[in-house]
């Protein structure tokens, strides 16, 4: 689902933003403005990064081989962190020139009327964008609130459309009040600064994308839910002793690692201890279908003062 909603909520916004690109730059032409530069530019940057959200999407695909032998499912974090350099440097950074230069430099606008109407038909198609994002991360995301969700997300395509709408609506309403200010008072300082505010608006919204892509490129574990049905699923399991410790870790967004130790009674064959790990990772992907890659180790339990000392020491951990 997050996949199939990413990318069709990926689709509307760069087909949105293409067409606005477009008819922001003749708007630009036209009249003069900066702040419809800094919004063309903004949009050409936010076409070009969900174009890198799709060729993310589709590399992750990739089967697994002897140099990636968990596959590709990282790719995804890897274009999404790209995403947040390009709209930091390439949106951000040049609002910010393109709005001092024009601060230093102020003119006023010829034809204002058209950059007027082409933001307001932006605004309608950025506002359809968001739409599609909303309703599709509304599957994924349950009862979290949104910025619990664009926090917590390990699909990065949903969070980083949905910041990009909602900056490029924001822009757009910048860039109105600069535009429609400078109209009324001839004075070409509030376009520029109309385009300033652009330009902090979208490094602030890439420093949030990078920050949160750059966790999941570290590596994530599983959430608090996903780790208390894997132990609850190991510890029902009959066979069991006991969960001394295990450790999860995304390795893509609908991918997790999952390796624990497991205490298994004494007296029991290492066949049957082969049959019971089989049926417990069965459990274990029953309850969280995204375990997809589990590796149970067998050991014996021991109370921590009858236990060798790298015994003792994993048993301690079993709290955490």
């Amino acid at each position: 689902m997050s996949t199939q909603g990413g990318t069709k909520a990926i689709i509307a916004a760069m087909s949105a933003n293409l067409g606005i690109a477009i008819a922001k730059f003749i708007a630009w032409g036209l009249s003069g403005s900066s702040s419809m530069l800094g919004e063309a530019v903004h949009s050409v940057a936010d076409t070009g990064n969900q174009l890198l959200l799709l060729r993310g999407g589709s590399a992750s695909r990739k089967q697994a081989d002897a140099q990636h032998p968990f596959g590709y499912g990282r790719e995804r974090y890897v274009y999404a962190f790209v995403v947040s350099i390009i709209l930091f440097s390439v949106g951000g950074v040049f609002s910010l020139y393109e709005g001092i230069n024009k601060l230093e430099h102020p003119h006023a606008l010829e034809n204002a009327w058209l950059p007027i109407a082409v933001l307001v038909i932006s605004m309608g198609l950025e506002g359809f964008s968001l739409r599609t994002a909303v309703r599709e991360s509304n599957h994924s995301r349950g009862k979290e609130g949104w910025f619990a969700f664009i926090r917590h997300a390990k699909a990065p395509e949903l969070p980083v459309v949905l910041l990009e709408d909602v900056a490029a609506l924001t822009g757009l309403v910048f860039a109105f009040v600069g535009v429609v200010l400078t109209l009324i008072t001839g004075n070409g300082a509030f376009d520029a600064s109309g385009t300033i505010a652009i330009g902090v608006l979208l490094v602030a919204v890439a420093v949030i994308l990078g920050i949160e892509t750059k966790s999941l490129l570290v590596g994530e574990g599983a959430s608090a839910a996903d780790v208390e049905r894997i132990r609850t699923a190991i510890n029902a399991d009959p066979d069991v002793e006991a969960l001394i410790h295990m450790r999860t870790l995304y390795l893509g967004p609908e991918e997790l690692l999952l390796a624990a130790k497991v205490a298994f009674p004494r007296k029991k064959r290492l066949a049957d201890v082969a049959t019971a790990i089989d049926a417990l990772e069965a459990r274990v992907r029953q309850a969280v279908p995204i375990a997809r890659v589990i590796y149970i180790e067998p050991d014996v339990y021991a109370p921590p003062g009858q236990a060798n000392p790298s015994t003792a020491a994993i048993i301690i951990k079993a709290s955490d």
